[in-house]
């Protein structure tokens, strides 16, 4: 079994991983979706959230946008990273089953200081072509 968590907003994809408000963990089988839990997130602390997402058994994690740290924190523990991905969160997970999400840069997108880089991990759009970003980490 695998499990992917994507960080939400109202259950949209967050543009930055670490600010989400809840993280939607999804419990797969054989290519379906059989369990979604919702996840409060405990702040944004540095290490916290990729431990906690690890203690609970992801091994992807699908988002708009995260830090350099944060990514090389899951890749160390053997965590998938896609970044990119928009929109509705069941839809995402839906379009990453079905092989259709194109890859696309990652992305950040929210106000005031942004000092962190945003490289590495890999990138992802979804099939509607929506979820493009400059990975610059600034606008």
């Amino acid at each position: 079994m695998r499990k992917i968590a994507v960080p939400v907003q109202n259950n949209i994809v967050s543009a930055h991983f670490g600010h989400a408000p809840k993280f939607k963990i999804f419990s797969l089988d054989e290519g379906k979706i059989i369990k979604e839990e919702s996840v409060e997130n405990p702040g944004h602390k540095p290490g916290l959230l990729p431990k906690m997402l690890s203690d609970a058994g992801a091994d992807v994690i699908i988002s708009g946008g995260m830090g350099q740290k944060a990514i090389a924190i899951f890749e160390q523990n053997n965590i998938e990273v896609i970044c990119g991905a928009s929109g509705d969160a069941n839809t995402v997970i839906n379009d990453f089953l079905k092989g259709s999400l194109e890859e696309d840069d990652n992305r950040c997108s929210h106000g005031g200081d942004h000092n962190h880089d945003h490289q590495g991990g890999r990138g992802i759009g979804n099939s509607s072509g929506t979820g493009k970003g400059n990975g610059s980490g600034k606008r």
